[in-house]
């Protein structure tokens, strides 16, 4: 559940907040806090019929009791098992009604329960916090159950060499400290936790005087604070413990060697920041802008060969910070150099300071930033969150004046505090080898299972009434569609929400069909070229370009620019310009073929690609395009003369879609995309990107050792025959949501993680293109539960096909897909990818309408017969990566 534990750069930490304002400074933004303490914030924006509610509770692994690190974790699983008048049945059943995302986030000083779901649901959602808030169901044999699915969590991350880090850095910085261990928790504590200590720890932390509760999305804020008022007035508030105390120690510099799976090393210098409620957190924001701006020098080591990359992150928390510089190295090379330059680079920062033109861009970009947000409306409620819980402030505009009164000799001051090598924490990740793959044996099928029939969930009559009625919702969208002379694809969907542009591109090209024999990787070459400027600037003076008008972009044969809407035009011309007119200069290319070969060492001796390829030699015929992959080889016998023709020859305007979404008129985008593009040309005739169909697979076992992971990573694969405009697959997606979606309500969530504790997520997906299409399921499970774990994935696939799912499940998953139509227009990154994925598809615009009719008018029957016809419970191809699987 747990939302983002990014490790290194990820997740920020929530804080304590301050004061809620009870004046509004905004008319789309409406403050109360209640008599019992709740404070709520309301955010109106209409981009969508689309609403997110964030619960904010001021408690985290901060006040978690001596010895059980991850106890505020496992109450946030124990929320998602009932309350009170909502049995985790009712809960699951619920969440999937609404089709949104329904989860939660443990940091180290907030848990965070968010609900992201069409308008008309947020009754639902507010009335199911309120019942959470009020009190929980927490037996001792639900928490036996739940404690299976966390322990598999804690077995994920134990897996990752970076997780491994991420807890050594946050020991070594912190130690002493709350902060010092990670909210995840260990296997053992979580062995000596009892139902009884979750219980108080609820008793003790969750009360409306303890929370702020953020809505954001496309309602009235008045009725809205009316419900709140109504569903949570009346829960009492109560007398918090007291919060643990912080005391820093100085930081003792150490050097920490790993082993890692991935198919390139990392040296990390971690440093000890300001956190997010110190006075100097701002320009913390903007030292780690500028520090890991393309115009610095540790992405520069990039650049210049001296590594594969280089960048700067951080991460805060409330009462401190931390931040990480990183360089990659290819396997098998030295990490010392690189970890030279790094040090020298933070050096010159500490005693020489930081650009000043550099602080001025990093500044521009924060600022921007926060007017991005506003472009989703999940996004618009993260940011109020962070503003409120997390910083304590009283709103995003507080963070933006903060930002703005930034100096440079603030930034230098903070630079020479932090860069001391006497302070620092560096890791080196070395690429190992964990042996190579062998067929499996004696997994996956392994056990049998009565199966025993769905028992019919009844909703309290506050839910049964919100979904008594399927409909399909009203798209907002009204794309506005061009073909340009050239054959360009231009696509614009106008929106006023916030003062910026966002665009999105695709040029069709796939290099397994177009690379010519023996040129494996030239798209890899090609793609990493596009960073190095324009014919007519250099790299340096290309991203200046950018900073100068705050916006950010991408090129390549997938492209994108977002950009302040008053920048619009220039942002265009400068994506054109590296588009069209790409450098491509001789000594960049030696370096990135360099860089590319050596990223391919690494990758074909990794178990990630081992256990991709193996799974596609055993799904595809021997010889098939798809299981083309660049080698050291390769890539080294290329030349720039082959990677500008392989450019010449695949990009091509009439194989190019463009969306554009934002605050721009449409015939002024065309105006613009035309003066910018219209002069590109294409010749000859199209080439055909798709792969051509394939054969039915046999049946088929894999293991792939990894060394690093306790976990096994599962994938259960099959090709099947039905294609992306094949009408049989709108009820094979149906059926997908009965078996995979909706959470807990799904059979495969129910039956592996909440009933038997085998896994803590389970995946199943179509990928359905032109001509060949693959279903498959992942999960990740502990070595002596793969087994069990695959046996009912059969087992619940086989149900499908001898008898129809009930009413319930499949009205469930009709909604769940209904309501799935306006949630994928709730930002404008959903809605440019949407748009983009149609077109260069060759799909109506309306596709998701045109599918949502479809959802309605089909029958359990037609879900049956479709499993039965097209998916072969004991044709899959499965993998497994990690230990070797047992029993």
């Amino acid at each position: 559940m747990n939302k983002s534990m990014g490790y290194l750069a990820a997740a920020i930490a929530l804080a304590l907040a301050g004061t809620a304002a009870a004046a509004t400074n905004d008319a789309d933004v409406t403050r109360a806090t209640l008599d019992n303490g709740l404070r709520v914030v309301i955010v109106r924006d209409s981009l969508a019929p689309v609403v997110t509610t964030e619960m904010n509770y001021l408690v985290g692994s901060d006040e978690v009791p001596d010895g059980f690190p991850g106890s505020a974790h496992a109450l946030e699983h124990m929320m998602f098992r009932g309350s009170p008048g909502l049995s985790k049945d009712q809960l699951a059943a619920i969440a999937a009604n609404m089709g949104g995302a329904f989860n939660a986030d443990t940091t180290q000083a907030v848990t965070q329960y968010y609900f992201v779901a069409p308008s008309q649901d947020l009754d639902v959602a507010l009335h199911t916090e309120a019942l959470r808030m009020r009190g929980l169901d927490i037996a001792d044999a639900e928490w036996a159950k739940e404690r299976g699915a966390i322990e598999q969590e804690v077995s994920r991350d134990l897996s990752s060499p970076d997780f491994k880090f991420y807890s050594q850095l946050l020991a070594q910085l912190f130690a002493g400290t709350p902060y010092a261990h990670t909210p995840l928790g260990t296997r053992e504590s979580f062995d000596r936790t009892t139902a009884a200590m979750l219980r108080q720890f609820h008793a003790s932390w969750y009360a409306p005087n303890n929370a702020i509760l953020v809505i954001a999305g496309d309602v009235d804020p008045l009725a809205t604070l009316a419900t709140v008022k109504a569903k949570f007035g009346d829960i009492p508030r109560k007398e918090l413990p007291a919060r643990p105390a912080f005391d820093f120690k100085p930081v003792q510099a150490k050097t920490v060697q790993l082993p890692t799976d991935s198919p390139y090393g990392s040296v990390y210098i971690g440093y000890r920041m300001p956190g997010m409620k110190d006075r100097d957190y701002a320009a913390a924001l903007v030292l780690g802008e500028a520090m890991g701006s393309q115009r610095a020098a540790l992405f520069g080591m990039g650049m210049d060969g001296s590594a594969l990359y280089g960048g700067f992150s951080g991460e805060w928390m409330p009462q401190a910070g931390g931040a990480v510089a990183v360089g990659i190295f290819p396997r098998g090379g030295n990490p010392q150099p690189v970890l030279a330059k790094m040090q020298a680079i933070l050096a010159d920062a500490a005693s020489k300071g930081i650009d000043p033109a550099l602080v001025d861009a990093a500044k521009r970009k924060a600022i921007a930033g926060l007017e991005f947000k506003k472009n989703s409306v999940e996004g618009l409620a993260n940011a109020w969150s962070e503003a409120l819980a997390f910083q304590g402030l009283e709103s995003p505009d507080a963070m933006k004046q903060a930002i703005e009164a930034v100096t440079p000799e603030a930034v230098n001051a903070l630079a020479r505090r932090t860069f001391d090598p006497a302070h620092a924490v560096t890791a080196i990740l070395t690429p190992q080898s964990s042996g190579k793959p062998g067929s499996g044996k004696g997994f996956g099928g392994a056990e049998s299972f009565a199966s025993s029939p769905d028992k019919p969930v009844v909703l309290p009559d506050w839910a049964a009434q919100a979904f008594a009625k399927l409909e399909l919702p009203r798209s907002t969208l009204q794309p506005v569609s061009y073909t340009l002379a050239n054959g360009l694809r231009l696509i614009v969907q106008p929106e006023t929400i916030s003062d910026t542009v966002q665009v999105y591109g695709k040029i069709k090209t796939n290099g397994d069909l177009q690379a010519p024999k023996d040129e494996d990787g030239v798209d890899d070459v090609l793609g990493g070229l596009f960073a190095f400027g324009t014919t007519s600037m250099n790299r340096l003076q290309f991203q200046q370009a950018l900073d100068e008008i705050s916006a950010g972009e991408t090129a390549g044969s997938s492209f994108s620019l977002e950009v302040p809407a008053a920048h619009f035009a220039d942002g265009m011309k400068l994506l054109a310009d590296n588009e069209l007119h790409p450098a491509l200069p001789a000594r960049a290319f030696a370096v990135v073929q360099q860089q590319v070969a050596g990223m391919a060492a690494g990758e074909i001796q990794s178990p990630d690609f081992l256990a991709q390829i193996g799974l596609y030699k055993a799904l595809l015929p021997a010889h098939d395009a798809q299981l083309r992959y660049a080698t050291p080889q390769t890539v080294g016998s290329l030349s720039l003369d082959k990677v500008k023709r392989y450019y010449a020859q695949t990009f091509r305007p009439d194989m190019t879609t463009i969306v554009i979404v934002g605050k721009v008129d449409p015939a002024q985008a065309r105006q613009v995309v035309e003066q910018s593009f219209g002069a590109w040309q294409a010749g000859g005739a199209k080439p055909d990107v798709d792969y051509a169909a394939v054969p039915p697979n046999k049946p088929g076992q894999l293991h792939v050792p990894d060394s690093s992971a306790v976990q096994d990573s599962v994938q259960m694969a099959q090709t099947i025959d039905v294609t992306r405009d094949d009408p049989a697959r709108y009820a094979l997606n149906l059926g997908n949501e009965v078996l995979g979606g909706g959470f807990y309500a799904s059979r495969l969530y129910r039956d592996l993680r909440d009933k038997r504790g085998l896994v803590y997520n389970v995946n199943t997906s179509f990928a359905l293109d032109k001509h060949r299409s693959t279903y498959s399921v992942s999960f990740g499970s502990d070595p002596d539960k793969v087994a069990a774990a695959g046996a009912l994935v059969v087992r619940d696939l086989q149900q499908m096909q001898r008898e129809p799912v009930s009413a319930d499940d499949l009205r469930r998953a009709k909604g769940i897909l209904l309501r799935q139509i306006p949630l994928g227009e709730s930002s404008f990154a959903a809605i440019g990818h949407q748009l983009l994925t149609l077109a260069t598809q060759d799909r109506p615009l309306d596709a998701m309408s045109i599918a949502g009719q479809h959802y309605l008018q089909l029958t359990a029957p037609e879900v049956q017969q479709a499993y039965a016809k097209h998916i072969r419970p004991d044709a899959f191809v499965t993998v497994v990566k990690g230990p070797a699987p047992k029993g």
